[in-house]
């Protein structure tokens, strides 16, 4: 089995795929790519038995055959060649791989092809279709408020609520949670789906920011994203997600309106000087402005800054933690922010001010206790 490829061009595609391959991988196989050649159409596949990535692309052939192909060392061979043809040789009956290139002659070991895992495939799933660019911001708004307890594994992914009028991705982690709405994504039937944090790293790394139609199809156990010539499959989560409609209180009368980027500078020096451990800051809003102070005890450490802002309310101190303040403010756009208070004790919620059209942003964010109330 004998087929030419450009290096450079195969590096790329190997190192789109290759996050998905565990550095411990269940099965020893799982270490390698599968490499499926079929004339002129080179497919590589990567897995760790719960996400499959496969590319395909483009090759100098007339052969066809299968084999596992280390990926390590591969890549790192890949990495140091400079742009050039590179003839792949190899022998069906021992697996051994030959790299030719313009100068040199590398030899490695491959495996079997049968021992490396099935791909799945749809059966009676539905899809639906969005452009790339819209699915990555929807990723990229909610990935960052997934949970990392895996007795909790519901909140290890990411919630998509697919409907007929709208589609809803929601992340939580019980602190805080990010609700992401398109109005121009819609799907035949409704349906609900947990996809894990790890698949959509990998997707959100490989999707191209253009408009690009991606294909979401999924059915009891799986999902499939396809574009261009990737296809990604992940398992799904089979628990059920909480209930985070009742979790977004809908009074709240204390409404501050601030300069998004003014009040995450803000946060970035006082959180300097705030308890390592619970990072707590504490906002005094009143009609004269906001005041965000923080203090460690353990280090006599404390500061405060006044910000000009807008609110509308009675006056109230409230404690939050400002990693995940900093977190969701860094994942907005919006010049202006809206954060809706009803008491100290009950959550926030952050809104921009200003959103496409087609899309609706909330991100709540749970208080912590002072040590009093004012």
């Amino acid at each position: 089995m004998k087929f030419i490829v450009n290096s450079t061009a195969l590096l790329k595609q190997l190192s789109g795929i290759n996050g998905v391959i565990a550095s411990n991988p269940i099965l020893p196989i799982l270490e390698n790519f599968l490499f499926d050649l079929d004339g002129e159409k080179l497919s590589v596949t990567a897995s760790d038995l719960q996400t499959t990535i496969v590319t395909e692309l483009t090759v100098d052939s007339a052969d066809s055959g299968k084999v596992a192909v280390p990926a390590r060392i591969l890549l790192d061979t890949l990495r140091n060649l400079p742009e050039q043809p590179v003839t792949f040789l190899i022998d069906t009956d021992t697996y051994s791989i030959e790299l030719i290139s313009e100068n040199g002659h590398y030899k490695l070991s491959g495996e079997n092809a049968i021992d490396f895992p099935a791909t799945p495939s749809v059966n009676n799933g539905t899809a639906i279709e969005a452009p790339a660019d819209v699915i990555q911001k929807a990723v990229v708004s909610t990935l960052f408020a997934t949970g990392t307890d895996d007795l909790r594994p519901a909140m290890t992914g990411v919630f998509f609520q697919l409907g007929t009028e709208n589609c809803t991705f929601v992340s939580t982690d019980g602190h805080r949670l990010v609700r992401y709405r398109r109005t121009d994504i819609q799907s035949s039937t409704e349906a609900n789906l947990i996809v894990p944090r790890k698949a959509l790293n990998l997707l959100k790394s490989v999707l191209p920011s253009d408009n690009t139609t991606l294909t979401i199809s999924f059915n009891s156990s799986n999902a499939f994203f396809s574009f261009g010539h990737i296809r990604m499959i992940c398992r799904l989560i089979d628990e059920r997600f909480p209930d985070y409609a009742n979790a977004i209180p809908l009074n709240n009368p204390n409404q501050l309106v601030i300069e998004r980027l003014e009040l995450l500078s803000s946060l970035k020096r006082i959180s300097i000087y705030a308890n390592k451990t619970t990072h707590q800051i504490r906002l005094k809003l009143s009609p004269q402005g906001l005041q965000i102070s923080a203090e460690d005890l353990d280090f006599s450490n404390e500061a405060s800054e006044t910000l000009q802002c807008e609110y509308e309310g009675e006056s109230m101190e409230i404690g939050f933690n400002a990693k995940f303040l900093m977190e969701m403010l860094n994942n907005l756009d919006s010049n202006l922010i809206s954060l809706e208070l009803s008491a100290p004790n009950r959550a926030g919620l952050i809104i921009p001010k200003k959103q496409d059209a087609n899309e609706d942003t909330l991100m709540l964010v749970m208080p912590v206790m002072l040590n009093q109330y004012v």
